[in-house]
């Protein structure tokens, strides 16, 4: 597992009102990790945030760690 999808994890797990939902799996290939994010129907507002703020700022952090294994990092948020 790496770093960045642990903390998708604890970023959604302390966002949303139902915690068992959340769901986060890392698929990775030759130069892109994609983290995938699945929560429940009710709190997928909480996790994109208003004008999809919290979203992107998920995002960002993602990418950034990305940038110390050489790899593109990318978050999907899939309901």
């Amino acid at each position: 597992m790496s770093q960045a999808k642990d903390l998708v994890e604890i970023f959604a797990k302390s966002l949303v009102e139902d915690v068992s939902k959340v769901n986060v799996i890392e698929v990775e290939g030759e130069q892109t990790v994609v983290i995938e994010l699945r929560v429940g129907p009710q709190d997928i507002g909480k996790v994109i945030g208003k004008q999809g703020r919290i979203a992107k700022a998920l995002r960002t952090l993602v990418s950034a760690m990305g940038r110390k294994s050489g790899k593109k990092y990318m978050l999907e948020i899939i309901e």
